[in-house]
């Protein structure tokens, strides 16, 4: 259940992400009456969603609303159109969350004002409560306030803070995005199964059902990945002759350190 004295709560961007963090609050309990929705075409599911809660919905900011805690859930690039408007929303009393990749805190407080403030980076598996956000608060955010924005964040899956806003992007590059390097890695394995002779949907079968059930071992598991490792790799077998492909100088960790280079590059371009 949620925790905390959350207050009003007004949600701007009911999307993919942003409606996946409303239904996992409602689940878990947050009132349906002190939550306000603003967003201009949510889809049919979510504006039920909001009509059975007793939520309300708004498709632009009405005149007089204020918040207790403001929760930025648009896209990167519909934040210059977006914020204006929503410095009116935030009083002395208002924590801001953004779960906008790369938008600073100082970018936030350029179009809003001095304020609380959290950077947030959920990822895509929130939509089924098994995700992991990484956030950052700014020195105005209070530990009343922190526990409520933690309350809010965890419906979705574990929350781990960090000590300084540049670890943000990090945890974009590597959270953040890392669900995309995952199916990748199914769609790699499934070619692979393919050109070594099997049918094409019987390849992609194994490799999906291979790594959503890994991850499964490794959520349930007490063992860390490496250790995970090291008991499915028999001495001389076959999971070692591939894994000396994998692990070569030129093999996976290098792809990854680029990889991951890149993706917090652009996270800070963004933010630029």
């Amino acid at each position: 259940m949620v925790s905390g004295q959350l207050g009003s709560i007004v949600l701007v961007g009911a999307g993919n992400m942003g409606g996946a963090m409303l239904s996992g609050w409602l689940k878990k309990g947050v009132p349906g009456a002190s939550v306000t929705v603003i967003d201009p075409s949510p889809s049919e599911t979510m504006r039920r969603t909001i009509l059975e809660a007793g939520a309300r919905h708004f498709p632009s900011l009405p005149e007089g609303l204020s918040a207790d805690i403001l929760f930025l859930a648009v896209k990167p690039q519909l934040m210059d159109t977006v914020l204006p408007p929503l410095k009116a929303v935030v009083g002395p009393g208002t924590v801001v969350v953004s779960v906008a990749a790369g938008k600073t805190l100082s970018y936030l407080q350029a179009h809003l004002g001095e304020a609380a403030m959290v950077r947030a980076m959920p990822n895509t598996p929130a939509m089924i409560g098994r995700g992991v956000t990484g956030a950052y608060a700014n020195p105005r955010v209070s530990d009343a306030q922190r526990e409520a924005v933690q309350s809010l964040l965890k419906v979705s899956g574990p929350v781990e803070w960090v000590s300084g806003e540049a670890d943000i992007d990090a945890v974009t590059a590597v959270s953040g995005s890392g669900p995309a390097y995952v199916f990748y890695l199914v769609e790699c394995m499934a070619e692979a199964g393919r050109k070594a002779g099997l049918p094409a949907d019987l390849a992609m079968r194994l490799a999906r059902e291979t790594v959503s059930g890994a991850g499964e071992l490794l959520h349930q598991s007490p063992d860390d990945a490496l250790k995970l490792r090291q008991n499915v790799t028999s001495p001389n077998g076959t999971t070692a002759a591939a894994l000396a492909v994998l692990m070569a100088e030129d093999g996976m960790q290098p792809l990854f350190d680029k990889a991951i280079a890149a993706a917090r590059r652009r996270a800070e371009e963004l933010g630029s």
